[in-house]
């Protein structure tokens, strides 16, 4: 089989000749003509499973579970185990998992490095115990950043599909980030803040997390009303409430020097704002665009939501198998060309 290409995430779907591969690589025995994925996204609180299909990134099932009874890593095991078989009838469905997860974490190892919260899975092996519990190989499973997954999601299925440059915003109660050119992230280059991340960037005196996020709108509704309300329900309150339409403008206003001084020297063609006040889009993102008139870059907001990261993973897992199929079938042409140009 010659190699196959890797994918550009903007849509494209996998050929026969790939998921073939697939099916074949890692022993996949299914009833369907296409691979399957298991896709998980790890949240705060919660956490969603879907399976997918690798030939279009369709999810064919979806299912979700709170972590508020989980206490230990082995609990944490079990619950995505039971979330996996919940979408697939069998492990022997699957050709692997890939895993949208909050940092800090080692998506190579598998390995947790957060302190803040799911102290329970720090430093532990979770590729290794997951593989174990499913009855795979390691190579099996992937982990990428939840803020890579949802852009990488909203490139090959949603809002950002067949932007060459992209960004994207997830607002909770803080604020995750992702760049990406040519449909693969990216952590370091022009115009990239360190590391990718920008809720730690130092922006009028604070920082953007303190400007932008789900935090930054109740603090500043409690300031003008005196009263703690989520953000749905400002969003919610805002139609007969000034106060509620006040916190919005003045998110998308921050939101709009933000992706000017912050984001534009990526030079994107689209920023995509995702997470639960993307719902609300109508309410900041056109005061965002206002202030951005001058420039070439659209402001959007999701149109996966939720499924963004689950898609997004699978997206990830199948470009990253590919490029490897394809790495040896390169080597092996290669060297057959300087054979018959020694001979």
């Amino acid at each position: 089989m010659g190699p196959i290409s890797r994918g550009s995430g903007k849509g494209e779907s996998l050929c026969d000749e790939g998921i073939q591969f697939l099916n074949r690589r890692f022993n996949v025995h299914s009833s369907e003509s296409f691979a399957l994925l298991l896709t998980i996204d790890v949240g705060g609180s919660h956490v969603s499973a879907a399976l997918c299909a690798l030939d279009d990134l369709r999810v064919v099932q979806l299912t979700d579970a709170p972590l508020g009874g989980v206490s230990s890593f082995e609990g944490f095991v079990d619950l995505l185990y039971l979330l996996g078989r919940e979408v697939a009838r069998s492990p022997r469905q699957l050709a692997g998992a890939s895993l949208a997860v909050p940092g800090p974490f080692d998506c190579a190892a598998g390995v947790s490095l957060m302190k803040h919260k799911l102290q329970w899975l720090y430093g532990k092996d979770l590729r290794g115990a997951l593989a174990a519990r499913f009855g795979w190989a390691s190579n099996q499973l992937c982990f990428l950043n939840d803020a890579s997954a949802f852009l990488l999601g909203e490139l090959n299925a949603g809002s950002a599909r067949g932007a060459d440059r992209a960004v994207g915003l997830t607002l909770g109660t803080g604020i995750g980030s992702a760049f990406a050119i040519n449909g693969q992230c990216v952590i370091k280059g022009k115009g990239v803040p360190p590391g990718g991340e920008i809720w730690n960037f130092p922006y009028r005196g604070a920082t953007v997390e303190d400007l932008i996020s789900t935090r930054a709108a109740r603090a500043e509704y409690l300031a003008r009303t005196g009263k703690e309300l989520e953000v749905k329900d400002i969003a919610a309150a805002a139609p007969d409430d000034a106060g509620a339409r006040q916190v919005f403008e003045k998110l998308g206003c921050d939101l709009g020097h933000v992706i000017r001084d912050v984001i534009v020297p990526f030079r994107p063609d689209v920023v995509v704002v995702g997470g639960g006040i993307a719902r609300s889009a109508p309410l900041f993102l056109p005061v965002a665009q206002r202030h951005l008139q001058d420039l070439h870059v659209r402001v959007v907001a999701s149109t996966l939501f939720d499924r963004a990261q689950l898609i997004g993973a699978a997206a990830y897992w199948r470009d990253e198998r590919m490029h490897e199929s394809a790495a040896p079938a390169a080597a092996e042409q290669a060297i057959a060309k300087n054979s018959i140009s020694a001979s």
